[in-house]
Order: structure tokens, then sequence, then C-alpha cells
């Protein structure tokens, strides 16, 4: 049977599908490259042709579900009858439910990159994301500022401290997770609900905001990313 010859970007997104199926059935240590390209019904001279490790393959996954997230975000973005502050609170809100949706995915994978072992596979998919949202905090800050909504003097340097932030935020979300693992529920939701609400507190004096202006927290958000299934 003659051998299909396929455009690279299809030959990627095909491995990076089969990787993301079998990350979230099997988990992502218990899943070898074998696994991979097995599944992709691939040689293994094909994968490292596109990947050059399973770790290679983990970033571009992280960067390729950042993309999706912020390519269904966008309409919020680009609503005409929504000013710059109700630009970022769909913004957050918008979040939240993907965050919820992708709740078992994103739980495995933030468990993966907060091993000590992988710091510098942390800090390349998150540079990965924030080169995806540094461009679209600026012009929603940018916006808002043109609207008299914020005081932001230069977007650029506010997004930067903005996305800091949520940097900062995101070892409090482990922190809740490990919790959740040990069974403590309530105590990890406590803790990712009052990080959340003072997240949203922080980014309204940054934008010289009333507390509270910023809906950053929700009810029952954090209870809800926490238990998602499967």
């Amino acid at each position: 049977m003659p051998r299909v010859i396929k455009p690279p970007e299809i030959r990627s997104a095909e491995l990076l599908d089969c990787a993301q199926r079998l990350f979230f059935e099997q988990g992502y240590d218990s899943t070898t490259v074998n696994d991979i390209i097995r599944e992709a019904g691939l040689s293994k001279g094909a994968f490292y042709h596109y990947f050059a490790s399973k770790e290679a393959l983990l970033e571009a996954l992280a960067a390729r579900l950042a993309r999706d997230s912020f390519t269904e975000l966008q309409p919020v973005l680009n609503d005409p009858s929504l000013d710059g502050l109700g630009r970022l609170n769909a913004l957050f809100a918008g979040s939240r439910r993907l965050n919820v949706e992708l709740a078992p995915q994103l739980r495995k994978t933030i468990f993966v990159l907060f091993r000590p072992e992988n710091l510098a596979l942390f800090h390349r998919v998150d540079q990965a994301a924030r080169e995806l949202a540094m461009p679209i905090i600026t012009n929603l800050l940018r916006k808002g500022s043109e609207e008299g909504i914020f005081d932001v003097p230069d977007p650029d340097a506010f997004a930067e401290m903005f996305l800091q932030l949520r940097l900062i935020f995101r070892d409090v979300m482990h922190r809740a997770l490990l919790k959740a693992e040990q069974g403590n529920i309530d105590e990890a939701a406590r803790l990712l609900d009052d990080r959340l609400r003072l997240y949203g507190v922080a980014i309204d004096r940054l934008l010289k905001l009333p507390d509270g202006t910023i809906e950053a927290a929700q009810p029952g958000f954090a209870r809800a990313f926490l238990e998602a299934g499967p």
C-alpha cells in the first residue's frame, strides 16, 4: 500500500491530537513516544522530524491549547457593544468557562509542569502563552485607556505586569490542586477563591479602579474547576 503523503502541518497536528488523547487517557508520564507513534501510525523518525522530544511535544500542545482558547474568546474581545471594562470582565468570564471545560487536561498539565525537574519546560510553555496573550491584553488596555476607563500610560508595560500577576497565581492553583488531591477539597476551594478575589483586586489597583471592579472571581468556580471530571 503506498505511503500517504500529507503536508507537514497536518502530520504535526495529527501527532498533537494523538498525544493529547493519550496524555488525557493515560497520563503524561505513562505515555511514551512509542505509544504516540503507534497511535498516529508513524515511524519514530517521523516523530522526531516534527518534535525533538516528548517535552517539546507537550510545549507545542500547551501553545495550541492557548491559541485555541484565545480564538474562542476573540468574539468577546471584538464585541462593539462592550467598553474596555466590559471586554476585560468578559475575558475573565470566558476564561473561567474554558478552565472548567478543560479542567481535567489542565490539572494534569499543571502537575507535570510544576515538578522541579520540569522548571525549564514550564518557562518555555509560559513564554509561548505570554507571546500569544501579550498583544491581546495590550490592545485591550490601550482601547480602555482611549475610552478613559483605564489609567494606563504605557499599555505594553501594563500588559506585561498584568501577565506577571497571572504567573504568580499559577503557583496558588498548583497548591490548591495538591490540597484537592489530598482530599481537602473545601480548603483547596477556599484558597483558590480567595486568591482569585485578591488577584482581581491587584488588577483593580494596577489599573486604578475601585476594588471589586474586575470580576476575576466567581462564586462556585474554584470548586467546579477542582471537581470537574473525569
